[in-house]
């Protein structure tokens, strides 16, 4: 009896508790229902007007200065480049013309007896003269002639770079015209060592034979004399002081002494090299050079001085 009371009663306990839940639910809808409604979104969303940018509204040619503007720096850079390159051709040529030409001017004949006597003279006396140098110390000379030749270049190398700024003048014509010159006798210096193949001291029966070589870098002409006495002649010329002629000749007589001495050259190669360095750089500067830097420069030929 006690058991089915309370079976009845939890029954009761449920279906109350069912009915509760039920009656909040419907009050809760009709609470929501009782709220205002929420206005409707619009779907229209206002446009906002842009500034439109049409380059087919400017007058024709209205960007052509711009354009102008940014490549006149990269055309002038390189019409410079071509133009120097072009100029220095050209004079070379000039040059190389002028070169070949000069032994037959009757105003140089003095100049052809004198060197051409005299090497036919040195090379009748090659061997005699080669066996009374002083024995040894070859070294010595080796490094002398490394020096010297070292010096100058480095000296001239500096004017060049000097000469870069445009208010350098004269520094740099002298430095144009000492690499015109070099490359003036590197082309008369090539082919006259393939054609004579002279055998230095040393080589051979020792007798100096020509034709025995195909090459450069052969004992005739003197390459180091030729190119010392190039490079002094043009400074010599361009600075008149007389300190720095005798400071450039120095350098250049010691060069071709030294190499003398050291057995690499006979004295015949030694004469015909610095006479053709010296007219070579005489004939170069006397071409180029400008009266208003330089007192010694008149557009004629003169020797050393």
């Amino acid at each position: 009896m006690g058991q089915s009371t309370s079976i009845v009663r939890s029954i009761l306990l449920s279906a109350l508790s069912g009915f509760l839940l039920s009656a909040g639910s419907v009050c809760q809808d009709n609470s929501f229902n009782s709220l205002p409604s929420l206005p409707v979104p619009q779907q229209e969303v206002p446009s906002i007007a842009t500034a439109r940018f049409d380059v087919s509204a400017f007058p024709a040619g209205s960007f052509d200065l711009d354009a102008e503007a940014n490549n006149s720096g990269e055309i002038t850079a390189e019409r410079e480049h071509h133009g120097l390159i072009g100029r220095s051709v050209r004079r070379g040529l000039e040059d190389q013309k002028q070169l070949y030409r000069a032994p037959f001017k009757v105003s140089n004949l003095k100049w052809d007896a004198l060197v051409l006597g005299g090497t036919a003279v040195l090379l009748i006396e090659d061997r005699n003269i080669e066996n009374n140098l002083p024995g040894g110390h070859y070294q010595f000379y080796q490094d002398t002639s490394n020096i010297a030749i070292g010096a100058l270049s480095a000296t001239l190398g500096g004017v060049f770079l000097y000469g870069i700024k445009p208010e350098h003048r004269h520094a740099r014509e002298t430095g144009i015209l000492t690499l015109e010159t070099l490359a003036d006798t590197f082309l008369i210096y090539t082919p006259m060592q393939l054609i004579a193949g002279r055998q230095r001291p040393g080589e051979g029966n020792g007798h100096g034979d020509f034709l025995k070589h195909h090459m450069i870098n052969t004992s005739f002409p003197g390459g180091h004399a030729m190119f010392t006495w190039a490079m002094a002649t043009v400074v010599a010329h361009e600075y008149s002081q007389p300190w720095v002629q005798v400071l450039a000749y120095t350098a250049a007589f010691a060069v071709t002494s030294s190499r003398f001495l050291a057995r690499d050259h006979w004295a015949s190669d030694m004469w015909l090299g610095s006479a053709l360095g010296i007219g070579i750089g005489t004939h170069v500067f006397h071409a180029r050079c400008n009266p208003e830097l330089s007192e010694s420069c008149e557009h004629d030929t003169h020797f050393i001085f």
